[in-house]
């Protein structure tokens, strides 16, 4: 276990590094470097016109779940239900939030491509609170959402208006990127289904925008390396310790032998996406060719970028770089919400 001061025996400590992603340390205090700021909502944007808020979803404890909530701009003459859209942002589950700039940048432009009602949801986070806290608080949030289709039976507290006024509960999407697009199949698979929402409410599509599956064996050109060392490996055993079976635990590892059966996904339209440079190419499209194998009745897309790496269509915009591929994704998520 490594000082961060050797010269001074009552320096905190290191008590797990992946190097140049996060630092724990013996005080409980993390260091998340690749996080970006955190940006305050606006209530009008003066290049898209989108208004977001921040809301409460829950006080409940262990932790409040809360999210920022963005609505298209829209005119008298515009005044039709919107499709539903909640995101669960990515950062491999121990980083990232959905009030930063890298999430805000994304959804304005989104938003005022689709003409949707965003739901952004801001889970709880590893080493602090391991899986499977997160996926628990975006099936928490996407209830809250669901229970809005009732008017005879809104939630009691923090009800949204902008949910009850401007929301298509016919038309509800999930959808997330790498560690989001996780939790996506997780509520497929695991959670609806088994468990209704409020309502009644069916979940019409789901976008997988860089999945983070992985299994003990590689696939496609992934390496043969020792687990041990492998980067994807490491992060799973960092954000749940307890998974039984490792890195084939069916919350990572679709596939796995004690994994539902992909056929019963609880949805009827999904949307994969996927970058040549990215180390989890293989892996989408895996989970693109197992869901077509598998006898589900819906409909899967997979749009294949080259020359791209790891949510491009993230950080290209919120970097100010070459944007022309990472619109071009925002064009196809904002038709497959729209269609």
């Amino acid at each position: 276990m490594a000082s961060t001061n050797p010269t001074n025996a009552s320096a905190k400590q290191i008590v797990t590094e992946i190097p140049g992603w996060i630092r724990v340390f013996s005080d409980g205090t993390v260091e998340r470097p690749r996080d970006f700021p955190i940006v305050p909502p606006t209530l009008q944007d003066s290049s898209t016109g989108v208004c977001s808020k921040d809301i409460a979803i829950s006080n409940n404890p262990p932790e409040p779940i809360s999210a920022r909530i963005y609505l298209p701009n829209i005119t008298d003459s515009q005044a039709q239900k919107l499709p539903i859209y909640v995101y669960f942002h990515g950062g491999a589950f121990f980083f990232e939030s959905t009030f930063s700039k890298l999430y805000d940048d994304h959804l304005q432009k989104l938003v005022s491509e689709a003409k949707v009602v965003v739901v952004s949801v801001e889970y709880r986070l590893a080493p602090g609170h391991p899986l499977p806290a997160g996926y628990d608080d975006c099936w928490e949030a996407l209830k809250w959402v669901a229970s809005h289709s009732d008017s005879t039976k809104y939630p009691t507290h923090n009800t949204e208006p902008w949910l009850i006024h401007h929301a298509d509960f016919n038309r509800l999407f999930i959808g997330g990127d790498s560690a989001g697009a996780n939790i996506v199949h997780n509520i497929l698979a695991f959670r609806f289904g088994p468990q209704p929402l409020p309502g009644d409410v069916k979940i019409l599509g789901a976008i997988l925008a860089h999945p983070y599956f992985y299994s003990s064996e590689p696939v496609g050109s992934e390496p043969v390396t020792v687990l041990d060392q492998n980067l994807y490996n490491l992060v799973w055993k960092l954000v749940y310790p307890s998974a039984a079976g490792g890195i084939d635990h069916p919350f990572i590892n679709p596939l796995a032998p004690q994994a539902p059966s992909l056929a019963q996904l609880a949805c009827s339209r999904i949307f994969v996406s996927v970058a040549e440079k990215d180390g989890l190419c293989d892996r989408g499209v895996w989970y693109y060719e197992a869901v077509k194998k598998s006898g589900w009745q819906g409909q899967i897309q997979l749009f294949h970028q080259k020359d791209e790496d790891h949510v491009y269509h993230l950080l290209k915009p919120s970097l100010n770089q070459d944007t022309r591929n990472a619109y071009k994704l925002i064009n196809l998520m904002a038709s497959f919400l729209l269609n």
